[in-house]
């Protein structure tokens, strides 16, 4: 399905010392994860400093709208606003894309048009204002796309993007949907009253990312290629020497860079990962997807100075992270990409608004940067407090017997009743997977594992990338079984199509998470019980 060079390149990539070892976002990696064990060691990552108290309320304005100076990234190297304009971009191919639009921060007038409109019996390619450029603006200057912060750069009281202004990107551009009541477009995204937490799964990061006049610059997050050798779903990795084209093509490919996932780790391995819910955050731990980070606050920060300002490593700081996690090869990604930067103009970074703090290679201090400490204990509260989705109508009947299998089967790991929170040790690699037989990469001093891989993409992620960095083993993190109905690919690699086939022994024993349900009639059951979970009030 996907293609794979990994197993060509082993003994090349041993020699290289392939691998830098960082861990930023996605808080779950697996919608269901039962095993037999549970590792009993735990991530301890260092500290910004004493955890402060959060006030949700203020953490909701985080959350939707604090951007932590990104815009400068999103708009000045990315250039993002100048590919949109240069591009055309109309509402409805921001909605093919994925993108949510805040019924309730759309004007007034235009909100009354596009009432009218989406209600008449033009179909949505001749709908005026959805085939409309402008209107793409207007909106976003309106702050009604979730996730695209407008900010007023020069300061005048008036957002214009043609003029300037810029836009950065928040937490609810990956962690909010919509409720879609006024308009759902099959496969994309909607238009409705805001829902923060639940995880945007047809969400097309590649092809958001394509859209920006300079996606070179996002060369870290990518599937890049190092001493001629590259790791990852294409055939062929970026260099510094891959042109704009070449790395749109790469982003619009969803083989390479599938819909509703997101490569969050700067390791110039092409591992994306499933889209993750934000919501209840205080039943959910570790998180990243190693599970290398004790609370948001850590994982937020990192979100904030690397994944959404990546620029950070290309600085002395990034540089030094690098070389100590990944040796040369850690020094060459950062030098790559100080010459793509250089190549591209741009300069001034980083550019995440941050100041000192911790040492560069604490899983709390990716880059010895930290935004508003207080601000990240706001978003802490606001996501820790966020209500979780209600489950679907299902048979009462059927969803009774599920639940009784899956307390005989599945409780090993995993409790039924999702309002306590989950483990917060981690499922070790050789239980989640029997099959997984990894070659031995590289040596790394310790408390970091060795650099590690398996064929296939279950484990992409865990190359370079484990708990390690903060003492804890390598693992995936056991996540909350709330909002499956939504979902239509499991695993975090989105390896297997619909929880039917998951619980299907016909993958068979030496697959990841290979805990099955062997009758039709009982998996039918106990699918029927996952789709109805919800918190009980």
């Amino acid at each position: 399905m996907f293609t794979s060079v990994k197993g060509k390149i082993m003994h090349i990539v041993k020699l290289l010392r392939f691998g830098i070892p960082l861990i930023l976002c996605s808080g779950a990696l697996l919608p269901l994860s039962a095993a037999t064990s549970v590792d009993k060691g735990k991530a301890t990552p260092g500290k910004i400093e004493k955890q402060l108290k959060g006030n949700a309320k203020a953490g909701k304005e985080v959350f939707r709208f604090e951007t932590f100076g990104n815009e400068r990234f999103w708009s000045d190297a990315m250039r993002l606003p100048k590919g949109m304009m240069d591009a055309k971009i109309t509402p409805l191919q921001a909605l093919q894309s994925g993108l949510m639009i805040d019924i309730d921060s759309v004007p007034s007038s235009i909100r009354e048009t596009l009432a009218t409109e989406l209600k008449s019996d033009l179909s949505v390619q001749k709908a005026p204002n959805l085939n409309d450029p402008q209107m793409t603006i207007k909106l976003i200057e309106a702050n009604a796309v979730i996730g695209i912060v407008p900010k007023d750069s020069n300061g005048d009281g008036h957002i214009d993007l043609a003029n300037g202004d810029k836009i950065g990107l928040s937490c609810a551009m990956c962690h909010a949907i919509t409720d879609h009541s006024v308009f759902d477009l099959p496969g994309g995204g909607s238009i409705g009253h805001r829902i923060d937490g639940p995880a945007a799964l047809t969400l097309n990061v590649g092809k958001q990312l394509a859209v920006a006049a300079n996606s070179r610059a996002y060369f870290p997050f990518l599937q890049t290629e190092l001493g001629g050798k590259t790791i990852g779903r294409a055939p062929k990795g970026l260099t510094p020497n891959s042109t704009e084209a070449d790395f749109d093509a790469y982003l619009t490919n969803p083989q390479f860079y599938p819909v509703g996932m997101f490569d969050d780790t700067p390791d110039g391995n092409g591992n994306p990962v499933v889209n993750t819910p934000f919501f209840r955050q205080d039943l959910a731990a570790p998180f990243g997807s190693a599970g290398e980070q004790s609370s948001v606050v850590h994982f937020a920060n990192g979100v904030y100075t690397v994944a959404l300002d990546p620029t950070s490593l290309a600085t002395p700081n990034g540089m030094a992270l690098l070389k100590a996690l990944g040796k040369d090869a850690g020094v060459q990604l950062s030098s790559d990409y100080a010459k793509i930067l250089a190549d591209s103009g741009v300069t001034g970074y980083p550019f995440a608004d941050a100041h000192k703090a911790g040492k560069p290679g604490k899983p709390a201090t990716l880059v010895g940067l930290s935004v508003d400490e207080q601000k990240l204990a706001d978003l802490q509260a606001y996501v820790q407090g966020l209500p979780a989705p209600k489950g679907a109508d299902v048979d009462r009947d059927a969803a009774a017997r599920g639940r009784k299998i899956f307390i005989a089967s599945c409780n090993g790991c995993h409790k039924v009743d999702q309002g306590k929170p989950v483990t917060n040790n981690l499922v070790k690699m050789n239980k989640i997977w029997p099959g997984y037989k990894p070659e031995v990469l590289a040596l790394r001093d310790p408390p970091l594992d060795p650099i590690q891989n398996a064929p296939g993409t279950f484990d992409d992620k865990m190359i370079v990338v484990d708990a390690s960095p903060g003492g804890g083993k390598r693992g995936n993190a056991v996540p909350m079984l709330l909002d499956l109905n939504r979902k239509k690919f499991f695993l975090h690699d989105a390896s297997v199509d619909g929880l039917d086939s998951l619980l299907d022994p016909e993958r068979g024993e030496e697959s990841p998470h290979p805990f099955y349900v062997s009758k039709k009639t009982e998996r039918a059951d106990v699918v029927e019980f996952l789709r109805g979970l919800e918190i009980k009030q």
